[in-house]
């Protein structure tokens, strides 16, 4: 399958990609039909040096942007003069340029319509629609916020959970006592999920209250822990803004399964190599199997 990308009618894109891309305030006043240079009877426009810098985007990336209008404007009176000497030869002619021809051809009315017609169809009101309800009931995950303290015998350990039991405050007794990373914080882990911990320490998290300490030594494999939940939450359903190009991207490949259906059971499809008609059928019957199951 072809890979989807968000594309823009011609015009729009010519402009936009100056006006962005080349980074030229003067640039919003011109035209894609302006003539930026001539080679022979030729034009250069600005439509070209916007497709110029669609294609060469990453090449322009290693050159100050100040460079960038000059460095389209050589390619594209190279490209002209290569071009203008490929036709003087007949390679214009050449039967394998002419399949390449429609290749691109065929390449850039996909793009055009992926971009007019299915892509372009994707409004801000459709993703907004999408993330009210992908999120409509959304519970996240739990997070537990926990402080502990680490020792390497059990026997501190039970020292430090009867200072506890004695009114000791437990972020103190961290900072002095623990030989863990956090415990010049007081013990705090901040909030965590599940499956963040060790088992041994997520089970006994698992089973405190908020508030509440462990009342046994808890071991893992980094020693003796004495550990005290100070809060339980659900996380909040992302903000739209986080998620909102990956629902546009979810929408364009629906929008782009269902035309694709649709187009197909429109127009009679005949694969003729053998070899090729075999591994479309197959990947057709896995393909139903895959629904089936779902």
């Amino acid at each position: 399958m072809f890979r989807i990308s968000m594309r823009r009618p011609v015009q729009a894109l010519a402009v936009s990609l100056l006006a962005v891309s080349l980074g030229s305030a003067s640039l919003s006043a011109q035209e894609p039909d302006d003539v930026v240079a001539k080679v022979g009877d030729a034009e250069i426009t600005e439509a070209d040096m916007a497709f110029a810098a669609q294609d060469l985007g990453q090449e322009l990336q290693r050159f100050p942007p100040a460079q960038w209008r000059k460095l389209l404007l050589d390619v594209m009176i190279d490209m002209e003069l290569m071009a203008q000497a490929a036709r003087d030869e007949g390679l214009d002619k050449d039967p394998d340029f002419q399949k390449q021809l429609e290749f691109l051809q065929l390449r850039a009315l996909r793009n055009a319509y992926l971009g007019e017609k299915i892509n372009g169809d994707i409004s801000d009101d459709a993703v907004k629609a999408a993330y009210d309800k992908e999120f409509a009931d959304y519970e996240g995950p739990e997070e537990l916020n926990a402080r502990h303290i680490l020792v390497k015998e059990k026997a501190e350990a039970e020292d430090l959970i009867k200072e506890l039991d004695g009114g000791a405050d437990f972020a103190e007794l961290a900072r002095e006592k623990s030989t863990g990373p956090s415990g010049p914080n007081g013990g705090s882990l901040g909030y965590f999920t599940k499956g963040q911990m060790v088992k041994p320490f997520e089970d006994a998290v698992l089973a405190l209250e908020p508030g509440t300490y462990t009342k046994e030594p808890v071991e893992t494999q980094f020693g003796w822990h004495v550990i005290k939940l100070e809060d339980k939450r659900r996380q909040d359903k992302p903000a739209f803004e986080d998620v909102a190009q990956g629902l546009r991207q979810q929408l364009m490949r629906e929008a782009y399964d269902a035309r694709m259906a649709e187009l197909k059971n429109e127009v009679s499809i005949e694969i003729l190599d053998e070899a090729l008609k075999a591994a479309e059928d197959n990947g057709a019957a896995a393909a139903a199997d895959g629904d089936k199951t779902e």
